[in-house]
């Protein structure tokens, strides 16, 4: 069964636990904070961050709210990131997660084109930029934990159950029932639809445009379509401009012989002046 993650956004208080257990279990180095003295989060996911948090001050009516907001890989269901690299480096499993394509050498197939992080519509991957030899990196969702029957890192330590790993049906059913018995809640679950659905599902008591989540793209609500349907619908015209634009360019060949042909014949058979 597919997987995922149901994030609860009033639970997180920010502690930044998921980042220190990411970077513990994927050996992944420190680096400082955009919002604090703290060494173990830079604000915003990078190639050797791939799980960080960001908070939020929102007012609403006579309240403000501080709001913090895990961010990492979403793993799409229909990943744009897999559709856009020509290498096929990236691969969708079974159980939810969007990886490197296993090989005997690690990510042995990618080449750094950086496609798959312009096809992103979370902006995502991110490139080793200081690395002699760079890779696009992100979020594994754990998949080696996964298929031990493992949580992710994150998810283990989080203390106030902000984060809830399991299959994703079923998760998707208990965040409608939270959403349902909380009147103060978002009547939508992110993450649900978006880009055609995402194995990370979010659900919050302010509306997800203030917490920096991307709800619009060129002025309108975004795509319930995953990006590479897009594609795909472009390209399944592919065969008939293929024959289409070949039987054209055929017919105007033949008729351009055969004018030339006339011409020919014309100037053959043309009286001879004396």
């Amino acid at each position: 069964m597919s997987k995922g993650v149901l994030v609860d956004i009033p639970r997180c208080i920010g502690c930044r636990s998921c980042v220190v257990s990411c970077k513990t279990w994927n050996d992944l180095p420190s680096q400082p904070s955009t919002f604090s003295n703290n060494w173990d989060s830079p604000g915003r996911t990078n190639a050797d961050t791939w799980t960080a948090v960001t908070y939020h001050i929102v007012e609403q009516g006579d309240q403000i709210k501080w709001r913090f907001v895990k961010r990492q890989c979403m793993h799409c269901n229909e990943p744009a990131c897999e559709s856009a690299c020509f290498t096929h480096s990236f691969v969708k499993t079974k159980e939810g997660a969007v990886i490197y394509k296993p090989t005997e050498v690690k990510q042995d197939y990618c080449v750094g084109c950086r496609y798959c992080m312009i096809a992103c519509p979370f902006g995502v991957p991110s490139f080793q930029w200081d690395k002699a030899f760079p890779f696009v990196q992100k979020c594994r969702f754990c998949y080696d934990r996964m298929k031990d029957d493992l949580e992710p890192a994150c998810v283990t330590s989080c203390p106030t159950g902000a984060l809830k790993f399991g299959d994703k049906q079923e998760l998707l059913a208990e965040a409608w029932s939270r959403i349902n018995k909380n009147p103060g809640y978002v009547k939508q679950v992110y993450g649900e639809k978006e880009y055609g659905g995402t194995s990370w599902m979010y659900i919050s008591d302010v509306p997800f445009n203030l917490l920096g989540f991307r709800t619009e793209a060129f002025g309108k609500p975004v795509s319930q379509k995953s990006i590479p349907s897009y594609t795909w619908d472009v390209l399944k015209w592919t065969p008939y401009i293929f024959f289409g634009w070949g039987a054209i360019l055929t017919a105007m060949r033949l008729y351009t012989k055969r004018r030339a042909e006339v011409h020919d014949e014309a100037e053959m058979y043309a009286p001879v002046e004396e």
